[in-house]
C-alpha cells in the first residue's frame, strides 16, 4: 500500500453537525431501529410530561395513535418555554426539540426529580420523524412549529390565544429508518399502566384511532404502587387481604414500599428509581431484601416458630410467593450495569434498609395472624427448597442433570463453543426426526420432546425436577437450575422452541416458556431463548412452490400469481407435514428462517400474563380467550 492510500488527514474525519449523527447512527441512542426503538420514542415524550407530573405541574397525559400510524401526546403541564433561550437566542422550545442534551435536567431548577435524566430526549425522537409538530400552550397564547426530519419548517409562531398550558407534540416516525413503523397498542398499554402505578393520581389515557371503533384505556391509580401489588396479584389467592405499604422521604429521596405474598412459588419484586424498571436491581433492592430476611427471621425466633437449633429462613425462602414494589425517587440517580438499569446511589441502600426494617417490624407485630401466615408460607418453602435439594442431588447421582451425561435422545452438534451453536426443542419424535435429518450438524442440536412437559406455574421445583422432559432440558442446556444456575455454562446461545402450528403446539410452546420464565429467567434476559417460525402455507403452482406464513402473506402470495393460474394450498398443521428439506429451507436454514426473539419487557405484565394463562384460577383465561377471540389466525378443532 502507498503513503497516499494510507494518507490520514482532517479531510478524512466527518464531522456532523446538529441532529446529523442521530440519523446516521440511530441505534446509539435509541438502541434499535427495530419495534422496542420505535416505541422508545413515544416513551421519551411521555417521559417528559410525566417529570411535569413529578415536579406537581401535570394531572392528565393522553397518547393518541393516528390511523396513519403519527402518535399524539399532550400534557396539561406548563408548557416547554417560548422566549427565546439567552445563550443560543432562539425560541427555547426549538433548542429542546433541535439541541442534544438541552432540557430542563442538567443541573438547573426545572426539575428537582426527573424520569428521563437518562433518556435521549425529544430531539432525538424529532431528528427520527418524518415529519413533528409541536404546539405549546403557555403565556397567554398557542405556539406551533413544525419540522421536517428534525429541521425547523418555519419560525415559532402564536396561532391563537389560550388561558390553559401545556405541550402538544405529534411525530411521524421516519419509515427510512424503522423496520416498522407500526405501533403496537398492547405494548403501549402495559407500560403506561406501569407508569400510572408509580405515579399515585396521574392519569394516562391511551387511544387507537386505527380500529373502526376506536379503543381507549384509562389509567388512574388512587392507591399508587399498592394498586401495582393488587395487579399482580390479581387472580392470586393472597396470604393476607391488603397489601402492606410503607414511605419514607428524607435527604436521600423518597422511599415507597408495597408487598403482599401469595400462595404461589415464584415471587414478582420489582424495583423503579424515578419511574425506570431497573431490571438489574442496585442499591434500593439489596436494602430491600437485606432488610426482609432480617426481619422476617427476627420475628420467627421471638415467636418461636424458628427453634434455637433451626437454620435461618433464606432470602429466597422468605420471597416465595411474594409480590412486591420498591419505587425510589431522587434527584440525582447513578445508573450502572451493562442496561444501565441498575441503581449505584449508596446511601438508598440505608433508606431503604431503614423504611423496610421499621415498616415491616412493625406490621408484624401489630397484625400477629397474617404475620404468622407469612412466615409458615417461607417455612414450608425452605422445607421445599431441602425437598428439591434432596430431588437435585438424587437425579445427579443418576446422572440426569450432568452436562457430561447428556441425555440420549439428544442429538449433539458437532462445534463446542456455545457462542456458535444453537438448540431446537422439538414437539414429538416424528418432528424430531425430520429435523435430525434437516438440520446442519455442525452447530445445531436436536432435542425431541415428548408430550406436554409439566405446568411449573402450578407445582414446585421439587416436582418440576422429577419431570424427565424437565429433566432433559435442564441436561442438555448445562446451566443446571435455581440456586446452582450458571448462566456461563449453557452449552448453546441459541435456544430455539420448534412446535407445530396448532393449538397442542402453542399449548407446548407456552409451557416451556413458563418453565423458563420461572426457572431460568437469565436465559430469556440474556437473549438465549427464540421461537421458530414455521410456515402455515404451501402454495404450489406449475412446477414452482411458495411459502406463506401467515393469512395476510397467504393473500399477497395469491395476488402476485398471474391470471388463472391453477394452484394448490396446503395448510401445514404439524412440522411431520413437511420433509426434511422443507423443513430446512423454511424454518431451520439461518438465511431464510425467520426466529422470533423471546424478551421480558414488562416483568409485571409478564408475571401476570403467565399466572392467567398457567395458573390454577380459570377465569383469567375465560377472559382472555374472549378479549384476544378475534385475533386468532387458525384454531384447529
Amino acid at each position: 500500500m502507498s503513503k497516499n492510500e494510507s494518507s490520514y488527514s482532517a479531510k478524512d474525519i466527518q464531522v456532523l453537525e446538529g441532529l446529523e449523527a442521530v440519523r446516521k447512527r440511530p441505534g446509539m441512542y435509541i438502541g434499535s431501529t427495530g419495534p422496542r426503538g420505535l416505541h422508545h420514542l413515544v416513551y421519551e415524550i411521555v417521559d417528559n410530561a410525566v417529570d411535569e407530573a413529578l415536579a406537581g405541574y401535570c394531572t392528565n397525559v393522553d397518547v393518541v395513535i393516528r390511523p396513519d400510524n403519527s402518535v399524539s401526546i399532550i400534557d396539561n403541564g406548563r408548557g416547554i418555554p417560548v422566549e427565546k433561550h439567552p445563550k443560543i437566542k432562539k425560541p427555547t422550545v426549538e433548542v429542546v426539540l433541535t439541541v442534544l442534551h438541552a432540557g430542563g435536567k442538567f443541573g438547573g431548577e426545572g426539575y428537582k426529580v426527573s424520569g428521563g435524566l437518562h433518556g435521549v430526549g425529544a430531539s432525538v425522537v424529532n431528528a427520527l420523524s418524518e415529519k413533528m409538530i409541536v404546539e405549546v400552550k403557555r403565556d397567554g397564547h398557542i405556539w406551533a412549529q413544525e419540522y421536517d426530519k428534525g429541521k425547523p419548517v418555519a419560525p415559532l409562531t402564536p396561532t391563537s390565544r389560550s388561558k390553559a398550558t401545556g405541550t402538544k407534540i405529534t411525530f411521524w416516525p421516519d419509515p427510512s429508518i424503522f423496520e416498522t413503523v407500526v405501533f403496537d397498542y398492547g405494548t403501549l398499554a402495559a407500560r403506561f399502566r406501569e407508569t400510572a402505578f408509580l405515579n399515585k393520581n396521574l392519569r394516562i389515557t391511551l387511544t387507537d384511532e386505527r380500529e373502526l371503533e376506536p379503543r381507549r384505556e384509562e389509567f388512574r391509580y388512587a392507591g399508587g404502587i399498592v394498586d401495582f401489588v393488587k395487579y399482580i396479584n390479581e387472580n392470586k389467592e393472597t396470604i393476607h387481604a391488603k397489601p402492606i405499604y410503607f414511605e419514607s422521604e428524607g435527604p436521600e429521596g423518597m422511599v415507597e414500599v408495597a408487598l403482599q405474598w401469595n400462595t404461589g412459588f415464584s415471587d414478582s419484586v420489582l424495583a423503579f428509581a424515578n419511574n425506570i424498571n431497573t431490571h438489574e436491581g442496585g442499591t434500593h433492592l439489596e436494602g430491600f431484601k437485606n432488610a426482609l430476611t432480617r426481619t422476617i427471621n427476627d420475628y420467627a425466633r421471638r415467636q418461636g416458630i424458628l427453634k434455637e437449633k433451626d437454620d435461618n429462613l433464606s432470602g429466597e425462602d422468605i420471597r416465595e410467593g411474594l409480590a412486591a414494589i420498591i419505587s425510589v425517587k431522587l434527584r440525582e440517580p447513578q445508573f450502572e450495569g451493562q442496561t444501565k438499569t441498575k441503581l449505584g446511589n449508596t446511601e438508598m441502600r440505608g433508606a431503604a434498609q431503614q423504611i423496610v426494617t421499621q415498616g415491616l417490624s412493625e406490621y408484624l407485630e401489630e397484625h400477629p395472624k397474617p404475620a404468622r401466615a407469612i412466615v409458615s408460607k417461607s417455612v414450608q418453602a425452605a422445607k421445599a427448597r431441602a425437598a428439591a435439594r434432596k430431588a437435585r442431588e438424587l437425579t445427579r447421582r443418576k446422572g440426569l442433570l450432568e452436562s457430561s451425561t447428556l441425555p440420549g435422545k439428544l442429538a449433539d452438534c458437532s462445534v463446542k463453543e456455545a457462542a456458535l451453536t444453537e438448540i431446537y426443542l422439538v414437539e414429538g419424535d416424528s418432528a424430531g426426526g425430520s429435523a435430525k435429518q434437516a438440520r446442519d450438524r455442525s452447530f445445531q442440536a436436536i432435542l425431541p420432546l415428548r408430550g406436554k412437559i409439566l405446568n411449573v406455574e402450578r407445582a414446585g421445583l421439587n416436582r418440576a425436577l422429577s419431570n424427565e422432559e424437565i429433566q432433559a432440558i435442564i441436561a442438555a442446556m448445562g446451566t443446571n437450575i435455581g440456586e446452582e444456575f450458571d448462566i456461563g455454562s449453557a452449552r448453546y446461545h441459541k435456544m430455539i422452541i420448534m412446535t407445530d402450528a396448532d393449538v397442542d403446539g402453542a399449548h407446548i410452546r407456552c409451557l416451556i416458556l413458563t418453565f423458563f420464565y420461572r426457572f431460568m429467567p437469565d436465559m430469556i434476559e440474556h437473549g438465549y431463548v427464540y421461537i421458530a417460525q414455521p410456515p402455515l402455507y404451501k402454495v404450489s403452482f406449475g412446477r414452482k412452490t411458495e411459502y406463506a406464513y401467515s393469512d395476510a402473506q397467504l393473500q399477497q402470495v395469491l395476488a402476485r400469481l398471474p391470471e388463472n393460474t391453477k394452484y394448490n394450498i396446503q395448510r401445514y398443521k404439524g412440522l411431520g407435514e413437511m420433509n426434511p428439506e422443507q423443513l430446512w429451507e423454511t424454518t431451520m436454514d439461518p438465511g431464510r428462517r425467520t426466529l422470533l426473539q423471546v424478551t421480558i419487557e414488562d416483568a409485571a405484565a409478564a408475571t401476570r400474563s403467565f399466572a392467567d394463562l398457567m395458573g390454577d384460577q380459570v377465569e383469567p383465561r375465560k377472559e382472555f380467550i374472549q378479549r384476544y377471540a378475534k385475533d386468532v389466525r387458525f384454531l384447529d378443532i
